[in-house]
């Protein structure tokens, strides 16, 4: 591995070559399954074809003229977002950490324009919003903000699926909004309880604050709907999106409705790259890939697939805590650390990821065949069996 590349990552000792659905090879011809979809990325899969011919199409035609313009491809993928969410408007950007900075400006200046002295946002305990100055300041992660204070004041955190805290907050007059993931990934694939979206909605109104959800790893089709929110039955304000968005294309996006719609104006925003002809026609043709494949219910399906195998094959495994999940956003929690699961699984052919340090973290791509989801949990129980058999000399004491 080349010293030209800053040491921000602990890479895998592996390089891919070439990807097709739900297979990886790497360059010395090795075969892998992914089961992590470069991190909730690859939705639709490695090299599908039809978003590969409208890359090729759009870079033969145009790439980049800026936002000084109108852009056909963003002004329909917008609109098409807008229809399936139920939001009213877009702000495109390069990545999921834009999309967060732009729904805090939003927030912020909601905010001011209402006379608040200084606008502060709820976030939450094991969230992660990106890695901005602002996002890392709302990432309920103290590693990732270490080194880096001082950091960014108007943030206050409760604990994640704690409703009533985040209630307890009316007394504080410069509340502005909450800011939420309805399922959080990095976290360890944390699920709050049913009614915990709802009432942070009620909370909100009551309050006249904005409601804002950070679907960047749970959007697009992952946990069985377009958007997790969309299980409450609830409209947010604010929504942000990106990774499987583009399926790998960089592509952000941050979306208002109600309240929020008319907070930015000409010149309160802006992105230079942000939603140009390239990645909103990549981004056109996921969607409709995902339409056309049907994989808001194939990712419910299989979802649950995965959780009653888990449960069936690791049931009365001493050191599994907990096996949940939301569509094709599977977590399995042991007992104890298991980040050395991940090198063991790469050796095996399989992709995976730790989160929390102790939650195997599944994200495959939507569009796996059954006979890969069972490779995916057969492999997955050996590794956890394997991980936590006592040794000869524990058994003997």
């Amino acid at each position: 591995m080349t010293n030209a590349v800053m040491p921000t990552y602990a890479r895998m000792p592996v390089t891919f070559a070439k990807g097709e659905g739900a297979l990886l090879w790497d360059t010395t011809g090795k075969q892998y399954l992914d089961a992590l979809s470069g991190i909730a990325v690859c939705n639709v899969g490695h090299a599908r074809r039809e978003v590969a011919d409208a890359i090729c199409a759009q870079a033969h035609e145009l790439l980049h003229t800026s936002n000084l313009y109108q852009i056909e491809h963003q002004e329909a993928l917008a609109e098409k977002l807008c229809a399936l969410s139920g939001f009213e408007n877009v702000f495109f950007s390069n990545s999921g950490a834009e999309a967060n900075e732009a729904a805090i400006k939003i927030a912020r200046l909601y905010g001011h324009n209402k006379g608040v002295a200084i606008p502060t946002i709820i976030v939450m305990s094991n969230a992660f919003h990106g890695r901005t100055m602002a996002t890392v300041t709302a990432t309920g992660n103290p590693k990732a903000q270490l080194g880096f204070a001082p950091l960014v004041e108007g943030f206050v955190r409760v604990e994640y699926g704690d409703a009533d805290a985040v209630a307890a907050m009316a007394s504080n007059p410069n509340i502005v909004a909450v800011l939420v993931e309805p399922v959080q990934g990095e976290g360890g694939i944390r699920i709050p309880a049913a009614d915990y979206l709802p009432r942070l909605r009620a909370i909100c109104d009551a309050n006249d604050w904005l409601l804002m959800v950070d679907e960047i790893q749970a959007g697009m089709a992952r946990t069985g709907t377009w958007f997790a929110f969309q299980h409450s039955k609830i409209q947010p304000d604010v929504m942000t999106l990106a990774k499987a968005l583009g399926n790998g294309v960089p592509i952000g996006a941050c979306l208002a409705a109600g309240k929020a719609v008319n907070v930015f104006g000409p010149g309160n925003h802006g992105s230079t790259f942000g939603g140009n002809p390239l990645a909103c026609r990549a981004a056109r043709a996921v969607i409709e890939v995902m339409e056309h494949d049907n994989l808001t219910a194939r990712a419910a399906e299989l979802g649950e697939y995965f959780l009653s195998q888990f449960r069936e094959k690791l049931a009365g495994v001493v050191g599994v805590r907990d096996i949940r999940g939301k569509g094709l956003m599977i977590g399995v929690e042991l007992e104890r650390d298991c980040g050395e699961l991940v090198k063991q699984a790469l050796e095996r052919g399989l992709l995976i990821n730790v989160t929390a340090g102790n939650v195997i973290r599944l994200l495959p791509p939507l569009i796996i065949t059954d006979a890969q989801a069972d490779q995916i949990i057969t492999m997955v129980s050996e590794l956890v069996q394997a991980f936590l058999r006592p040794a000869a000399g524990e058994r003997a004491s």
